[in-house]
């Protein structure tokens, strides 16, 4: 047995009616494959999307994995759409699977070898979420185990894909799914419990829902952080044009006027893309940058005119307002405290600048401590965008994986963190600017609480109405952004990440 001795794309839903299970369905139909006749080969879409939860068991990001992937294991069209689903799929519905696993097995998921569970995983995605026979499920990813791991691998896995498809998604939920309360929504859901507390807190402390209301909205956002998002690309004025990435197949962004949705084929795939005119970014991600260019500064002198990304790495946000900062005739610093973070945001930029010493301006790339600008630059800038580390919690369809890394005590870190990147932010703003606090979460203790902690120790700072700004950015949607003074868009109400945005004004 395979114990251990020692320690992008939606998944459609399976249509059951010809599935068996106790409650009366009719019967299954069963694979007549025998053992022997098995292939002993990995399926090489199957092949990559264990490598890739490898991957990313040993600490690889599976959105930056997943290009590498496809690349190496030469996926394309049908097949590496086949290999997302099945891997981002499996990341998103861990808990459940693991559930579901350690029962069929008869073993909790510790006992159980760590490239074995991987394989389980996959076959229980499989066997529950996507429109695979059971028979080319099973047979596959036994093929699989005998491949990645050993021959006698797979007459375990073989045993347990056979006790899991004796089921479909429902009656294994009513099967592990505790009774009630939050555990159960982590588990149908497959987040975190203090993940689930946190974003429910988020709810209401937001504004979105009342405390009395709040479990559908709840249930809503857990299911949209399960629905992989469409691909959406920034055309970056100046670069390129909306309507060119249109005629490449995309479509209007539903917000934001630069952006274009992907419904097929690979981003990478489309010259504007591998140029660097236009890039992969989120919808919420753009309305950040801007509404930050839009926001009037009403700083004057030598500071009129310089911008500043205090936290620019990997370079998404800094890539858009480069191109707005040129068009407005401003300078912009990015600034990274990653050197090798700091590169991905010289690359990122590369065709920006190049434009902009066309126009007379300047974009520089640096790498230092966002800490240091306000002792080091104080009052030297009239617009300052602090996009601030934090646990991710808003992007969870996106980074299917950050669920499972993220801990309570991160927060401990993070906040203390945050507050200081913020007041050096307003150090180094000049009377009059401005600066941007955005978080890709909505967790309190990340969003308005470190706002209102860093601003009610000073009186030389007062809070801005974001929403305002947000409307100017949008493309003349009427868009839904609660009471303010923040805002904070939602996978499940907005279709973008999660993310949070807070205007301050250095007086």
């Amino acid at each position: 047995m395979w114990g251990r001795t020692s320690v992008a794309d939606r998944t459609p839903g399976r249509d059951r009616t010809d599935r068996a299970d106790r409650g009366g369905h009719p019967p299954r139909r069963r694979s007549s494959t025998r053992p022997a006749e098995r292939t002993r080969r990995a399926e090489p879409t199957r092949a990559a999307a264990y490598h890739l939860l490898r991957a990313v068991e040993e600490g690889a990001y599976a959105n930056l994995e997943l290009p590498k992937v496809l690349r190496r294991s030469h996926l394309a069209g049908r097949d590496a759409a086949f290999t997302t689903e099945l891997a981002f799929g499996t990341l998103r519905h861990r808990a459940f699977y693991d559930a579901v696993i350690a029962v069929a097995a008869d073993r909790p998921i510790t006992a159980i070898d760590g490239r074995v569970l991987d394989v389980l995983r996959l076959g229980a995605h499989q066997l529950l979420a996507m429109r695979v026979p059971d028979h080319a499920a099973v047979d596959q990813t036994v093929g699989l185990a005998r491949a990645v791991v050993s021959q006698g691998a797979g007459g375990f896995v073989n045993a347990v894909l056979r006790r899991i498809s004796e089921g479909d998604r429902e009656s294994w939920l009513v099967r592990v799914r505790p009774p009630g309360g939050v555990a159960a929504l982590a588990l149908e859901y497959s987040h975190p419990e203090w993940v689930v507390t946190a974003l429910r807190g988020a709810l209401v402390g937001h504004g979105t829902a009342t405390a009395e209301a709040v479990d559908d909205q709840l249930e809503a956002l857990l299911r949209a952080d399960n629905d992989p998002p469409r691909v959406a690309l920034v055309a970056r004025p100046g670069l390129t044009t909306v309507d060119e990435l249109i005629a490449q197949g995309g479509r209007p962004g539903r917000w934001a006027p630069t952006a274009v949705l992907l419904d097929s084929g690979q981003p990478g795939d489309l010259p504007e893309v591998r140029d660097g005119r236009a890039a992969v970014q989120d919808e919420g991600s753009q309305l950040v940058a801007l509404a930050l260019a839009a926001v009037p500064s009403e700083a004057t002198g030598v500071t009129a005119g310089r911008w500043l990304d205090l936290c620019a790495g990997p370079g998404g946000k800094a890539g858009l307002l480069a191109v707005l900062a040129s068009a407005a005739g401003a300078d912009l610093v990015a600034n990274e405290v990653s050197e090798h973070r700091a590169d991905l945001v010289r690359a990122t930029l590369a065709p920006a600048i190049a434009a902009a010493v066309e126009r007379g301006s300047t974009i520089e790339v640096r790498t230092g401590d966002g800490r240091d600008y306000g002792a080091e630059e104080p009052g030297a800038y009239d617009r300052v965008l602090v996009d601030a580390p934090c646990t991710g919690l808003g992007a969870l369809r996106r980074r299917p994986e950050a669920r499972w890394r993220r801990q309570p005590g991160d927060l401990t870190a993070l906040g203390p963190l945050q507050r200081d990147l913020l007041r050096s932010a307003l150090d180094a703003t000049a009377p009059g600017g401005v600066v941007g606090y955005a978080t890709c979460s909505p967790h309190l203790a990340e969003t308005s609480f470190v706002v209102r902690d860093v601003v009610k120790r000073r009186d030389d700072v007062e809070i801005l109405d974001a929403r305002p700004f947000f409307t100017q950015a949008s493309n003349g949607a009427l868009i839904d952004l609660g009471n303010g003074p923040f805002v904070q868009l939602w996978p499940h109400v907005h279709g973008t990440d999660g993310m949070f945005f807070a205007l301050l004004r250095r007086r």
